[in-house]
């Protein structure tokens, strides 16, 4: 499918505001990636369907992943919404014949990020974070990083708040997300990572 095909398709599946949210995460991938020189089309396919498995519930999350083999830790168990990214990965591919591996990668990771993560899950990660439909206290300042900092300063401050976030809401925090934190701190102290 190309884009359009699957922003169609994407559009029956979704709950109307959802699909806002991912045209929002497409558009903004989109300029994120022109702003960092990565491929554009990759960037806004992979802002459009990071989403495109929560056209199931949460409830069915964990079932939905159970058949198609992807591992299930405490912390999805206790979250099953957490799911939906690695989720996502196989539905691009089954629903919208997404092979790209980096587009699929870059949707896997885009909920708690990742060890290793690249350019382009960096810029997925972020742009579901601060897409136009979003409202929420801070949400300009990130807006501000994505205009002014670094790839790795934008993707380092969504990483924190992301942990501020979890912790005042007195969830579990995902150790993906803890280790690709680490992982940029690291890198920014000049460090081996």
């Amino acid at each position: 499918m190309n884009y359009e095909e699957c922003k169609a398709e994407l559009e029956k599946r979704l709950k109307r505001s959802r699909f806002l949210h991912s045209v929002g995460v497409a558009d903004t991938a989109a300029f994120l990636a022109e702003r960092f020189g990565l491929d554009v089309e990759k960037a806004r396919l992979a802002g459009l369907l990071h989403d495109c498995a929560r056209e199931f519930s949460n409830d069915d999350m964990i079932s939905e992943a159970e058949k198609r083999g992807i591992a299930i830790g405490d912390v999805e168990r206790s979250m099953p919404l957490l799911l939906h990214a690695p989720l996502g990965a196989r539905r691009a591919e089954e629903i919208y014949g997404v092979k790209d591996a980096d587009i699929l990668r870059a949707i896997e990771r885009h909920t708690v990020g990742a060890s290793g993560m690249t350019p382009l899950d960096k810029v997925i990660y972020f742009a579901d974070m601060m897409e136009p439909t979003r409202d929420y206290p801070g949400v300009e300042e990130l807006r501000r990083a994505a205009r002014e900092d670094s790839l790795d300063d934008m993707t380092l401050e969504g990483l924190s708040r992301s942990i501020s976030f979890v912790v005042e809401k007195r969830h579990l925090i995902h150790p993906d997300t803890v280790i690709a934190r680490n992982e940029l701190l690291l890198m920014k102290a000049g460090k081996e990572v």
